[in-house]
Order: C-alpha cells, then sequence, then structure tokens
C-alpha cells in the first residue's frame, strides 16, 4: 500500500513537470492576422460652381437636377414645364431606360431643358478603389472613361444631342479624374447651394435651403424621387423664387465658373 501511495505520488509530480518541459519545447505561436488594408489617402473635391451674377436687377440663379435612377417626380417636372422655368438636367443611362416618358417631355421642350451626362451607372468618378457615402468608385482611368462615356453614348442613342457638361455620382471626385474628364471634352458641374441634400431633407428644410441662394448660385436638387417629401419643397421652392423676379438660366445659356479647374 505506501508502495502504491509512493508511485502515484512520484508520477503526480512528474505531470506539472512534464507539461512545463512541453512548454518549453513548444511554445505557444499565435497565428499571423491578415495586414489592414492601406487607408486611401486620396484627395477628393467637391467642387463648386457658379454662373456669371447679374449684378443689378433680377438675381440670376440656375437650377440643376440629377436623375441618378429610379423614376421622375411629377411635382417637380410639372412645376417646370408649367410655369416654363430653364434647368439643366443631369440623367443616366440607368434612369433613361425606365423613363422614356419624361425624355419625351424633355425633348418636346428643348428651350427649357438642357440635358447633361450623370454617367452610365451612377459611379464616383474616382480613380482610385475606394467608397463616397457607401457607393464603391469607378477605381481606375479606364472606368473612370466608361462611366462618363457610357452615359454620353445612351444619351446620343435616346436622341439627346452630345453632352458637353458632366456630373458624376455624389459629386466628389479626385483631381486626376477631374482632368481625365476635362480632357475628354467635358466641364465637370459642381454647384454652391445643395437644395435637398440628395432628396433626403423635409420640405421644409429644402424651402430654406432655396430660399439663402444667391445672385449667380447653381442649385442641386433630384427629379428622380418622387416619394421623398423634399420634391414638396423644391416644387414651391422654384414658385417661391419666381415671385421674387428671379431669373432662372441653363449651364448652357450662361458664363461660369467653376473650382478645381472643373471649367477653366
Amino acid at each position: 500500500m505506501n508502495r502504491f501511495l509512493l508511485t502515484s505520488a512520484f508520477v503526480l509530480a512528474a505531470v506539472p513537470a512534464a507539461f512545463a518541459a512541453e512548454s518549453v519545447a513548444k511554445p505557444v505561436v499565435w497565428p499571423q492576422l491578415p495586414p489592414k488594408a492601406p487607408v486611401s489617402n486620396v484627395k477628393l473635391v467637391e467642387p463648386h460652381l457658379h454662373v456669371t451674377r447679374a449684378g443689378k436687377g433680377a438675381p440670376r440663379i440656375a437650377l440643376t437636377f440629377d436623375a441618378c435612377m429610379g423614376k421622375t417626380d411629377p411635382r417637380i417636372l410639372n412645376t417646370l414645364v408649367d410655369q416654363h422655368i430653364p434647368a439643366t438636367i443631369f440623367v443616366t443611362a440607368r434612369w433613361l431606360r425606365t423613363n422614356p416618358e419624361t425624355l419625351a417631355v424633355f425633348l418636346a421642350h428643348p428651350d427649357i431643358f438642357e440635358l447633361e451626362d450623370h454617367g452610365q451607372n451612377h459611379i464616383p468618378a474616382v480613380d482610385i478603389p475606394t467608397k463616397v457615402y457607401g457607393i464603391p468608385a469607378a477605381g481606375s482611368p479606364q472606368a473612370v472613361a466608361q462611366e462618363v462615356k457610357g452615359g454620353s453614348d445612351a444619351m446620343i442613342a435616346a436622341g439627346i444631342p452630345q453632352p458637353h457638361w458632366f456630373r458624376g455620382a455624389t459629386a466628389k471626385y479626385s483631381l486626376s479624374a477631374i482632368a481625365q474628364i476635362r480632357g475628354m471634352g467635358y466641364r465637370i458641374a459642381g454647384y454652391s447651394v445643395n437644395g435637398d441634400s440628395g432628396s433626403l431633407l423635409p420640405a421644409k428644410m429644402v424651402e430654406k435651403q432655396y430660399a439663402a441662394a444667391k445672385d449667380g448660385d447653381v442649385i442641386i436638387s433630384h427629379i428622380n424621387q418622387p416619394t421623398h417629401a423634399a420634391g414638396e419643397g423644391v416644387a414651391a421652392s422654384i414658385l417661391a423664387l419666381k415671385a421674387k423676379g428671379v431669373q432662372f438660366v441653363r449651364l448652357q445659356d450662361i458664363p461660369e465658373q467653376g473650382d478645381d479647374d472643373t471649367t477653366n
């Protein structure tokens, strides 16, 4: 019995030593973590654009609307047509495919509507891989060129004259993409007043944004969100500006000046 106890004690005492020896012989190796993705340091700009100020007399304002995808807001469209108010509309190839009736209205009123290029698939015109407001950018010079040319090709195929202006999704650009698009023969349309923040503002806030516009401002809003409250505010704001005697102009009709070599 004593021999059994002594043997058991010996074995139990040897166990920790064995583990210790094993831990020394085979140190724990943590698995390698994948390297962090490099943080992009590309400079993105959101250019401003102004038209030539009227100076004395009625203030001059350019209304611009993005038709990104989806449908058409009849509140805005009807106001522009009924009140005969000039506007510049930036259309994507995606929007053109699903809105032939609205396109027919635009083409029937060339004295009111100027149609320009908003791209093929509503992709930010940034030539390196990144995201803008969660939207994957074009990511390369080739993809930027396709976004611009794909948009203009769709416009021409739909019977729209060759566009001379381009506005990319999110209205943010890399400086190198700006130079590339300018080299393709386009002016790049910034803005000076954000009328509806992507059609996400409530109607009353839209009205405040429009009311703050001054002589020479270019307002950006959206004409493709008929279910959003912002459209009600846009329509009311257009009427309010007209009542104040504002002179509405299209980008093709008046000299302009943009930041970051977007128009020079």
